[in-house]
């Protein structure tokens, strides 16, 4: 992998990431950009506890532009785009309308493939490890910045998700907290370590998904199965079969089998609906510990927690969403419309020839 980094007219940063070393990249950003300027502020709820982000100039952010002028395309003749350069493999760069920005974290975006119609699903497994190692090389860039405690890689993908942008591409979003749901895990973690003398929630989890009717494949680095209590409708968690805190901490075994299981993966979602079905909206999720020791979580650590990526989509039949009403959205109840037995078993129907 070949790194290169610049600046784009308005002063962020973007970072090339080359397959071959031999590539060179000097194109400048000729766009009369006015610098960045955001509003993000960082709001603490007294009665849950959790945190809020106001972002209110991300109301202008661009929306479902046509395909000859999306922003993530590289830059051709003269069409001007995020990208200077007139190609690439795998690019990051700083979000033009983050949800966090300065003193309360930082956002940016990962452009998967210059291809503006392709998927994720669609890269080869070399272009895949440059996207795992792009993730990795981010999440240890933004661990030393003093407003970050948690780096959270993520794609959304498809309409019913809420993506603006067509094209193949992903966030990571650095947090200056830790956030709800990781808080969840390291006090459950917590809780276990204590009932158990010294025993992992994790490891334990992993331990009895295994051992149960709900795996989807398997390799020898990692695993995949839809868990005993998806929230849902089709939702897997692939985890490393040897714990590890963050991408950072994964072996090269483990790195070299990820693009075939994760490939597989986002192929067989989208055979979940047949043929015939419009592409799968899903989001994925790498789920890593915070950096440092978060208040409140005696008793464990970042070694405690089990790096892992969640993999679920809103759609739960076709032509048919899961919406978060009442209950999901109203007391945080999820329910289920597929059990996921049923979903392990479609999911294992699709497998790829």
């Amino acid at each position: 992998m070949k790194k290169t980094s610049t600046r784009l007219a308005d002063g962020r940063e973007l970072i090339y990431y080359d397959l071959s070393d031999a590539t060179v990249r000097t194109a400048a950003d000729h766009r009369p950009l006015e610098p960045t300027v955001t509003s993000s502020e960082i709001r603490h709820d007294p009665l849950l506890g959790d945190t809020v982000a106001i972002a209110s100039h991300r109301q202008s952010r661009t929306y479902h532009p046509p395909a000859d002028q999306c922003p993530l395309c590289p830059t051709r003749d003269d069409r001007l785009s995020e990208i200077p350069d007139s190609s690439y493999d795998v690019v990051v760069f700083e979000n033009r309308f983050p949800s966090l920005a300065g003193d309360s974290g930082r956002c940016e975006v990962v452009c998967f493939t210059p291809d503006h119609d392709a998927s994720f699903a669609d890269l080869g497994e070399e272009h895949t490890r440059l996207v795992l190692d792009a993730w990795t090389d981010r999440t240890a860039e933004l661990s030393h910045l003093p407003s970050v405690q948690q780096v959270f890689c993520f794609e959304n993908r498809g309409r019913e998700i809420g993506v603006t942008l067509q094209h193949p591409h992903g966030q990571i979003y650095g947090y200056p907290f830790t956030t709800p749901r990781t808080a969840l895990m390291l006090r459950q973690a917590a809780a276990h370590k204590r009932a158990t003398g010294g025993g992992n929630l994790f490891d334990a989890v992993l331990e009895r998904e295994l051992a149960d009717s709900r795996v989807i494949l398997t390799g020898e680095h990692w695993a995949a199965f839809v868990p005993y209590t998806a929230h849902w409708p089709y939702e897997v968690h692939l985890y490393p079969r040897r714990r590890v805190p963050d991408l950072l901490a994964l072996d090269e075994a483990a790195r070299a089998e990820f693009p075939r299981i994760y490939l597989e993966l986002l192929k067989r979602f989208d055979r979940i609906f047949g043929e015939q079905e419009p592409p799968t909206p899903y989001i994925a999720a790498w789920h890593q510990a915070p950096f440092g020791r978060p208040d409140g979580f005696e008793g464990v650590d970042r070694d405690d927690f089990a790096l892992h990526l969640e993999l679920f989509t809103t759609r739960r039949t076709s032509g048919k969403l899961k919406f978060l009403a009442g209950s999901e959205s109203g007391m945080s109840v999820f329910i289920n419309d597929v059990p996921p037995e049923r979903a392990a078993e479609r999911l294992r129907e699709v497998a790829s020839s």
